[in-house]
């Protein structure tokens, strides 16, 4: 697996980030992990609170530098990624798994642990397969940055309490949770990496970008959504493989779920 060079030890010396071409404000480099520290920082995080703009400000030119941006609390009972038990050690590659194998294994598992009863209609039991990639007419960019903003201009919001902005050096969005080991998802999958190979393919099929990150709590925007109930259904199927809990927590119904993903520009997934 070739890797690219972590600019985040340049900062070590520049915190600026100058030699990087960034102006960045006040911020900190993380590398604790739940094995103690890591040879190199995992990313970049933000002392102040984001606010509307900043995602664009600083996202922007940071990815040319090679450090992708995410949203990622910082308050709340588990407080920010310094304390979450991050295992970037214990992380594969994204692109050594086949997402449509991932989701497979993963629905046939979900299937079988409970009966379900009529809760993944119109589905039966088998796998039903992976929904068409819609064509993109919206810029994914633009769409992660005002879904960024949303997020942030929301005073009352609970889900990612205090969000402030973190750099990661990642290839693509998708692979962001893997670059940092994040282990939110653990009680589903322990391997990161494997869900963000279908991030990577909703990369390619749907236009997400991963927006925030909470302890157990992911957030993407999503320039093509699914645009009638039909097309959110076959998507709500890959999102019951992906995070059972949305669900078996939540709507009760695959059916009922779709309903919700009709035109919706962000995903949201929650492991208990």
């Amino acid at each position: 697996m070739a890797t690219l060079p972590n600019p985040l030890p340049r900062l070590a010396t520049d915190p600026s980030g100058r030699s990087l071409g960034l102006q960045l404000p006040p911020g900190r480099l993380i590398d604790e992990t739940g094995d103690g520290p890591h040879h190199e920082p995992l990313c970049w995080l933000a002392d102040k609170q984001a606010a509307p703009g900043t995602w664009t400000a600083l996202g922007a030119p940071a990815a040319r530098a090679g450090l992708l941006p995410v949203l990622v609390e910082t308050a709340g009972t588990q407080n920010g990624p310094e304390s979450w038990t991050l295992l970037p050690e214990h992380t594969s590659y994204p692109g050594d798994h086949d997402p449509e194998e991932v989701l497979a294994e993963h629905w046939e598992t979900d299937r079988e642990a409970e009966d379900h009863g009529d809760m993944l209609a119109p589905f039966a039991a088998d796998w039903p397969g992976t929904a068409p990639a819609k064509r993109l007419t919206l810029d994914p960019g633009t769409c992660a940055a005002r879904a960024a903003d949303e997020l942030t201009a929301d005073e009352h919001q609970s889900v990612f309490p205090e969000p402030r902005l973190a750099l990661v050096p990642a290839r693509r969005s998708a692979d962001i949770p893997a670059a940092l080991g994040w282990s939110g998802p653990v009680n589903h999958d322990n391997d990161v990496a494997r869900l963000c190979a279908v991030l990577r393919s909703w990369e390619d099929r749907f236009g997400i970008r991963v927006v925030a990150l909470g302890f157990d709590a992911l957030l993407l925007s999503v320039a093509a959504p699914p645009a009638d109930l039909a097309e959110a259904e076959a998507v709500a199927a890959e999102h019951f493989a992906f995070c059972p809990d949305n669900v078996m927590q939540g709507t009760g119904t695959l059916r009922a779920y779709a309903k919700e993903l009709v035109g919706e520009p962000t995903w949201f997934f929650w492991w208990d």
